[in-house]
């Protein structure tokens, strides 16, 4: 089992830059039972225990001063059971990885994320998603789990089996144990027809129960200072494969949408006066285009600008009113955000902790370049969603405690008490799982 390899500890940074850690040791198993005894020894020395995927997370529900298990030798398809339709993954595959091997073998998750860096067991962990009127997030998609529990031993649950572990362990934040392997529901893979186009933020606003009702897949992107946004939707469709050709692809998908906007946000943030100058030009950048391509093509794209980000879930029913207040807010406040802000969707799901548990919900995500100070922002936006009840996503700044959580989410009780159950001496604690669950 290898440690860092100069036996010294060094730092891990997550990926925007925001948390750091200094842990005592960090360990890289290359099967389940070396994770155990990792897991045992960190107990007999008095260590708490963290495992971390690629770093997605802008909260530090990573870090750890304890053992950090890194999970990259944990990778690869365990099995695919054409029958049941699911595949079974090691925690640490990449979601880039599994997509990939998915469509060769001509399956297909459901629904996806709109970046696919990250490792299954993070993107799940952290209740990662992308946008849905009736698909939901990834972990909604899990039929079973197999973690490594505070004792040493390998739990395995689904809905039959260890049905009280599966309603929580699915989007766990690491605090009940450490996710090995996933299985995950499939479906045969198909093609998606993505129609990209600009839109007015009040037409937007105005057809959003239209445009949700009638598209699988709907989002936009408002760029604040402007009245203009960038719609998406995504919808099934019987072919032919028309993917967006290569040189378009290159000049939309990575010159315009991370070369120059990254150009634009370092003048932005040299100049902030420039902004909302910036913010016009930004939003008729990309001009409507649609193609055809496989799930993973369509959902996912690359980003590469580095940001912090923050993201509530709302009533589904409540995002135009809060959109309207955030709008208002950015135009009152004097707050230069080179940033767009991001809606999607999610219909309620069945999940203990999960963002959408038991409500349909629409997330509103609002972000800030890496290195521009983001708080005032952050704390104004995060004023208006709280007042909506709203629900951080986990792994996204946010300033939440475990009060404010069991008033918003109804089941909070019911994961405390497995945690309580399965992690007694904390094994699994860190700062930011003390804060959210309490003590």
């Amino acid at each position: 089992m290898s440690s860092t390899a100069n036996g010294k500890n060094s730092t891990w940074r997550n990926w925007g830059g925001n948390v750091s850690a200094r842990p005592a040791r960090e360990v890289t198993p290359a099967s389940v039972d070396e994770l155990a005894a990792a897991v045992r020894r960190a107990a007999e020395d008095g260590l708490r225990v963290k495992a971390v995927g690629s770093g997605h997370s802008f909260t530090s529900i990573a870090a750890t001063d304890g053992v950090l298990i890194r999970p990259q030798l944990l990778t690869g398809i365990r099995g695919i059971d054409r029958d049941a339709m699911t595949v079974t993954v090691e925690a640490g595959t990449p979601l880039k990885r599994l997509n990939v091997a998915l469509a060769r073998e001509g399956l297909s998750l459901t629904n996806m994320g709109d970046i696919m860096e990250q490792t299954v067991s993070g993107a799940t962990s952290t209740g990662t998603h992308g946008t849905g009127r009736d698909s939901g997030s990834i972990a909604a998609q899990i039929k079973g789990l197999e973690l490594v529990t505070a004792d040493g031993s390998v739990l395995t649950c689904s809905e039959k089996e260890n049905p009280e572990v599966f309603a929580a362990a699915r989007i766990g934040l690491g605090a009940l144990g450490v996710v090995t392997a996933i299985t995950f529901a499939v479906e045969p893979l198909f093609l998606l027809t993505a129609r990209e186009e600009p839109m007015p933020f009040d037409r937007v606003l105005a057809e959003f129960e239209e445009l949700w009702t009638e598209n699988e897949h709907f989002e936009f992107y408002w760029f604040p200072h402007t009245g203009n946004t960038n719609t998406k939707r995504n919808n099934r469709s019987a072919g032919p494969e028309k993917p967006v050709p290569q040189l378009q692809s290159w000049f939309e998908d990575e010159f315009l949408s991370n070369g120059v906007f990254q150009v634009a946000n370092w003048v932005g943030r040299a100049v902030p006066a420039t902004i909302p100058a910036i913010a016009q030009i930004s939003s008729k950048a990309l001009s409507a285009r649609t193609y055809t391509d496989v799930p993973y093509k369509v959902f996912t794209s690359p980003r590469r600008v580095r940001f912090v980000e923050m993201e509530y879930a709302v009533p589904r029913a409540a995002v135009v009113e809060t959109l309207r207040e955030l709008r208002t807010m950015v135009e009152r406040s004097g707050l230069k955000v080179s940033f767009p802000v991001e809606v999607r969707t999610a219909p309620a799901d069945d999940i203990t902790l999960s963002t959408a548990s038991g409500r349909d919900s629409a997330y509103i995500a609002v972000h800030m370049f890496r290195g521009t100070p983001y708080q005032r922002y952050f704390t104004a936006a995060e004023r208006i969603f709280t007042a909506h009840e709203g629900r951080p996503h986990w792994g996204k700044v946010h300033t939440r405690d475990a009060e404010y959580f069991s008033r918003v989410y109804p089941r909070f009780a019911e994961f405390t008490a497995l945690r309580d159950r399965l992690d007694p001496d904390r094994r699994f604690q860190n700062d930011y799982v003390r804060r959210v669950l309490g003590a």
